[in-house]
């Protein structure tokens, strides 16, 4: 698919196809998989609230990711549009033949949470990856995600274009730094923040809700500063 192209409009055979498997995945999460996610700051209620869930019994063209989190993303009304997946398990993931994050072959790039543009004020916050962005979420910050600086493209600059201000939570490496750059790039109202600890989840798990919005509060000064 070209950047330049919009996405198409799934059938309704396919948002039925999407709505089952996740209603199915949702309802096999494992005590393994909710261990994992208690570790990256999502409990029981985030969990239900994005539809998280693992994959035992595969639907159709799902059989390689059998065991991995099933990380749906939602419309604005809670129902999928495409589902990501997740491997929970240390090991080298290139020996297995997948990656960490994987997705169904030709799957275009989507944004995750969309729910949140509709529910932000005048500001929206962008991440990296899915997690972060639910952490964002859990302390009352609207946010989105996008898997990776390659991921945005110019139909997300306008899904984005009307909020006066989008924080970009780039992860504190080279890869975070190419994300907040291509975005900043490209909307002039999106202002990178400078995260130290890791990402947004390892700040949250070690300096937890005040971190993160000591963080926001530090960048929203030092914007107000420059306008000056």
């Amino acid at each position: 698919m070209s950047e330049q192209e919009p996405l198409q409009p799934l059938s309704t055979s396919q948002r039925e196809a999407l709505e089952e498997a996740t209603t199915a995945y949702e309802g096999q999460l494992t005590e393994d998989a909710a261990r994992y996610l208690i570790g990256r700051g999502i409990g029981q209620a985030e969990a239900a609230t994005f539809r998280l869930g693992v994959v035992i019994d595969p639907f159709p063209g799902h059989t390689k990711y059998r065991g991995m989190l099933a990380i749906p993303y939602l419309d604005r009304s809670g129902k999928p549009l495409s589902i990501r997946f997740r491997c929970i398990v240390k090991h080298e993931h290139r020996h297995f033949s997948h990656g960490k994050y994987n997705t169904v072959r030709n799957e275009p790039v989507r944004c995750f949470n969309v729910g949140a543009i509709f529910r932000a004020d005048d500001e929206l916050h962008l991440t990296e990856g899915e997690f972060d962005a639910i952490v964002l979420n859990k302390i009352g910050l609207p946010a989105v995600a996008l898997p990776g600086a390659n991921a945005f493209k110019p139909r997300h600059r306008r899904m984005l274009a009307g909020f006066s201000r989008v924080w970009i939570w780039g992860d504190p490496d080279d890869a975070g730094a190419e994300f907040t750059n291509k975005v900043c790039r490209s909307l002039r109202q999106a202002k990178g923040l400078r995260l130290r600890t890791g990402d947004v989840t390892d700040t949250y798990l070690v300096g937890g809700e005040e971190a993160l919005l000591a963080l926001l509060e530090e960048e929203r000064r030092r914007a107000t500063n420059d306008r000056v």
